[in-house]
């Protein structure tokens, strides 16, 4: 019986990367858990990891999908204890190329979804004095060249998490954030939509910057996405904790 037994956390973008590190490391102590994604391939694939994982094919970026996440949790295991909103959209996008609608897109994955899916999720998570954690980047308090709109976009993440661990700490409900550095995954090539040639170049770069000369790992985050979680931090809300390799002080 881990810690986690017998609690139900919701992950979205749990089919790959950090999201799938955390996922297993919940599962591994417990916790039933829905991860969320928009292929249901990549999802059956992590559930069949682990009997505690549940796959749930939703789009962050669609509204109306936030409601069906949290029933869906809810109506399974009849609790929600922890959303982490880890899905995240991104581009290169220097200012003189930005349109409305790649704006639009990127905000809707990194500012709305998780909005909608915490006012969801709000009621089940007051009731369990449950946590909400959102992972947001090292550009969301480091300025980057090409990156603005995407930083932008974790920023308002980041203060959204103060804010909201001010306004639901009444209801026992606390809230967190991990800034998370270059972490090896599909990021580059799927998320910022780079050739394989042009992500291990920035790749390379990232690790020659990074102080400890890593890239991170996703074990990396999720082991503090899972801290944040559990009853060692109660005493914990409206932090935003770098998780980078010391990149963020650099």
């Amino acid at each position: 019986m881990g810690v986690f037994a017998g609690k139900a956390v919701i992950v979205t973008g749990g089919s790959s990367g950090i999201g799938r590190a955390a996922a297993l490391a919940f599962a591994a102590q417990g916790a039933n858990v829905l991860i969320t994604g928009r292929r249901e391939g990549p999802l059956a694939e992590v559930a069949a990891a682990h009997a505690n994982i549940t796959g749930f094919v939703a789009d962050v970026a669609d509204p109306d999908d936030a409601g069906g996440t949290i029933a869906k949790a809810v109506n399974l295991w009849g609790r929600l204890d922890v959303l982490v909103n880890n899905a995240g959209a991104g581009a290169i996008l220097p200012l003189e190329d930005a349109s409305a609608g790649q704006i639009a897109s990127i905000f809707s994955v990194n500012v709305v979804g998780p909005s909608l899916l915490a006012a969801a999720a709000l009621p089940h998570l007051a009731q369990s004095k449950g946590a909400i954690i959102n992972i947001s980047s090292t550009f969301g308090h480091k300025a980057a060249a090409g990156l603005s709109h995407y930083a932008a976009s974790k920023a308002a993440l980041e203060h959204l998490t103060r804010c909201w661990a001010l306004e639901l700490a009444p209801q026992g409900v606390r809230v967190n954030s991990i800034a998370a550095g270059p972490t090896e995954s599909n990021a580059l090539t799927g998320i910022m939509g780079l050739s394989p040639e042009a992500a291990a170049a920035i790749e390379a770069e990232e690790r020659e910057h990074i102080p400890l000369k890593r890239r991170g790992m996703p074990d990396d985050v999720a082991s503090w996405i899972v801290s944040l979680a559990g009853m060692r931090s109660d005493w914990v809300t409206g932090q935003v904790i770098s998780v980078d390799g010391g990149l963020s002080v650099t």
